[in-house]
Parts: structure tokens; C-alpha cells; sequence
């Protein structure tokens, strides 16, 4: 089997995530009754803006990174490491939902995850191109 399925497998996990914190985000719209395109609202609509933006914005960083990280690393490595990140992002998502200070261990869990990639990455990169891989 090809290994890296496991990757298409925490990559589309990854997308549902982001999806969540997309449909969460537009039903919050609904709720507090925020006209397009305004995002001025009460807090607890605007938290759940900021839990979308956010996952939006680590997303960026996260699916190049596990992809990178898998062909300059490995792919088993890749998935192993990855599965940590889309369940992180939910719950940051709806802890933020509940207030901005519950959103904070998910947030610390699912960071390192990037930087490993990008690092990993980075350094694997290098030591395939030295060893003329």
C-alpha cells in the first residue's frame, strides 16, 4: 500500500476541520444576526470569526508543511505527527466558542505540530540534497 494515503487520510481530516470552524462561523452569523459583509457583532459571534480566521491561517502553514514534511521526512512520520492537529483545531474551536481563555492547551498542542513540519522539512530537505538524493 502506498504510504502516503495516510497522508491524503490526516490532510482530508485537516479540511474537515477548517470546514467546521467555516459552518460554525456562518451559523454564527445567523444566530447574532450579523449582515454580510459586516463582522461587527457581539463577542461571542466575533470569537467564533476568530476560531475560523485562525484555523484558517495555521491551516496555511499545516497542510504544505505535512506534505513537505512527508517526502523530505517520511510519510509514516507525516501522518503520525499530523493526526495530532485536526482534533486540536476542534477543540480550540470550540473552546474559543465558549471564551477566548478555553481555547489556549488545544492552541499549544497543534502549534508544535507546524513547526516541526516546516523544520523537519527544512533539515530533511538538506540532508537529502547532501546525501544527492
Amino acid at each position: 500500500m502506498d504510504p502516503y494515503i495516510y497522508v491524503v487520510i490526516v490532510s482530508a481530516l485537516a479540511l474537515l476541520a477548517y470546514y467546521f470552524t467555516l459552518l460554525k462561523a456562518g451559523l454564527a452569523r445567523i444566530k447574532f444576526k450579523v449582515p454580510a459583509p459586516s463582522h461587527e457583532g457581539p463577542e461571542e459571534y466575533i470569537r467564533h470569526v476568530r476560531a475560523h480566521l485562525n484555523t484558517l491561517e495555521h491551516l496555511v502553514l499545516f497542510l504544505p508543511g505535512l506534505w513537505l514534511f512527508a517526502y523530505a521526512v517520511s510519510p509514516y512520520w507525516a501522518a503520525g505527527i499530523g493526526i495530532i492537529w485536526p482534533p486540536m483545531r476542534v477543540l480550540y474551536a470550540l473552546g474559543y466558542y465558549k471564551a477566548a481563555d478555553k481555547r489556549r492547551l488545544p492552541l499549544y498542542i497543534s502549534m508544535p505540530v507546524i513547526y516541526i513540519f516546516v523544520l523537519g522539512s527544512l533539515i530533511g530537505g538538506i540532508v537529502k540534497l547532501v546525501q544527492g538524493a
